[in-house]
């Protein structure tokens, strides 16, 4: 730890160099800088850099080794541990820093290191093209892409990650290096899932792919009939092309139009079907939900864009996620998971998700460490709430779902959707057989884990 003395000359100079803004306890806008997706992470760094442009980032991480402190990389903010910020920490944030530069011709997208899924898909639209984004507007696109990356569009054109060309990062060393294929390999392929580990990502490169159309239809049904729903689901996907995908849960009934008023604020089970495609195409195949009894029925073409909104909730509630992936769908685990709806907070805004896999992600590079990728299902249980009062009750059904879900689990998991959960969760978010690989990229780009913040990789 730096002495009282240097530590106020190297901030100074740090507030002199920088583009963008800087903040420590005590300034104006330090709280609210320090504030993230969920409400439940409350941590005070010791400084934190919102820089302007990737020289900023250098400066910062610069900042950092001087002083001897680790540091932590805010994109979006919306992971559920708050491993945007920690105590005492330096926190680079790269929010100022969100351009997204389209090529139509490449069908590539250059997308900065502060964007969120609202600021590429908006980018990308007018072009009539996209690439697998999360499932709400306001996660950052870096720690989700380098996260692995699973969304509506990814039975369609796979995992985030893999339609990944290039990342410039900034390293321990406050290095500007960038990783590709042909340039720093072994760095690339650990991007490929191994998250933040290896340095601040300033840019990411993403292949693009052509979406004219894009439709969805969505419906609910008393939780009563949530078997038989998820089963009928279950084989639209199974005999459905690629090109389908959506998520079946149970959810509290929002207080919107298209809900009627006796099912505001109660237990539903809602079915929600996508498509790259258009509304004649998704009716046909959604045909045997339509045949069940239903009580809401929405559907129609819908720019992707605005699709990824759906499932938006606003900041400044209480969070707890958590997932198991399946390598099928028995009965008997449907069964498990309808019962285990039964616990879910209500009224809140809570879910308690099944998302298909399969498609182009079981047919994408298996090199990669994502050891998800051959499950067929993710059971992901969402907990958001308000009132502290309920943090035992909430984490409690996380918990519970992922208990009774265990006996048909891979063993694997995203660790997009998890908080910590220790070690052992990452590495099976990784795969064994990478974690030695990565722990050796993670010695070489950041031997003395100053990037810590995150499902962390130990150098070896």
């Amino acid at each position: 730890m730096a002495s009282l003395s240097k530590a106020g000359r190297a901030l100074a100079a740090l507030r002199e160099d920088l583009v963008g803004d800087v903040f420590a306890p005590g300034d104006p806008g330090y709280d609210e800088a320090r504030t993230v997706f969920n409400a439940r992470v409350d941590r005070r760094p010791a400084v934190l850099a919102r820089c302007a442009d990737a020289t900023d980032v250098v400066r910062a991480v610069r900042f950092g080794r001087e002083l001897d402190l680790h540091i932590a990389v805010r994109g979006g903010g919306h992971g559920v541990a708050g491993s945007a910020l920690g105590d005492g920490a330096l926190v680079v944030d790269l929010r100022r820093m969100h351009r997204v530069t389209v090529d139509p011709a490449a069908e590539a997208v250059r997308v900065e290191g502060g964007a969120t899924m609202s600021h590429l898909d908006r980018a990308t639209q007018p072009y009539g093209l996209a690439t697998t984004g999360g499932r709400v507007s306001t996660t950052g696109v870096g720690g989700f892409v380098l996260g692995g990356g699973t969304g509506w569009l990814d039975r369609a054109f796979g995992l985030a990650v893999d339609n990944l060309i290039g990342v410039e990062l900034v390293t321990a060393d406050a290095e500007r290096v960038h990783a590709s294929a042909d340039e720093n390999p072994e760095l690339f392929w650990a991007l490929h899932g191994g998250g933040g580990n290896f340095g601040v990502a300033t840019a990411l490169t993403l292949e693009l792919h052509e979406l004219p159309e894009f439709s969805v239809v969505l419906l609910m049904f008393l939780p009563q009939h949530g078997p038989d729903v998820i089963r009928t689901f279950r084989e639209i996907i199974r005999t459905g092309p690629d090109e389908v995908g959506g998520a079946v849960q149970f959810v509290t009934g929002p207080p919107e139009e298209f809900t009627p008023p006796q099912l505001v604020g109660t237990p539903v089970c809602a079915a929600l079907l996508t498509y790259t495609g258009g509304e004649d195409g998704l009716r046909a195949l959604a045909e045997p939900l339509l045949a069940l009894p239903h009580e809401v029925e929405l559907a129609g073409d819908m720019p992707y864009a605005d699709a990824q909104c759906m499932l938006d909730d606003p900041p400044g509630l209480r969070n707890h996620w958590s997932a198991e992936c399946l390598p099928g769908l028995p009965d008997e685990a449907v069964d498990a998971f309808c019962a285990r709806a039964e616990g879910m907070p209500v009224p809140t805004r809570s879910r308690h998700i099944l998302f298909p896999q399969g498609g182009a992600i079981a047919a994408g590079p298996h090199e990669y460490p994502v050891a998800y990728r051959d499950a067929r299902w993710t059971a992901h249980p969402f907990a958001v709430w308000a009132d502290p009062a309920d943090d035992e009750r909430a984490v409690g059904w996380v918990r519970d779902v992922r208990a009774g879900l265990r006996p048909w689990s891979t063993g694997a998991v995203c660790l997009n959707f998890i908080g910590d959960e220790g070690p052992e969760r990452v590495r099976a978010g990784l795969g064994a057989g990478n974690t030695l690989r990565l722990e050796k990229v993670k010695r070489r780009y950041d031997p003395d884990n100053v990037f810590r913040f995150n499902h962390n990789i130990r150098p070896v």
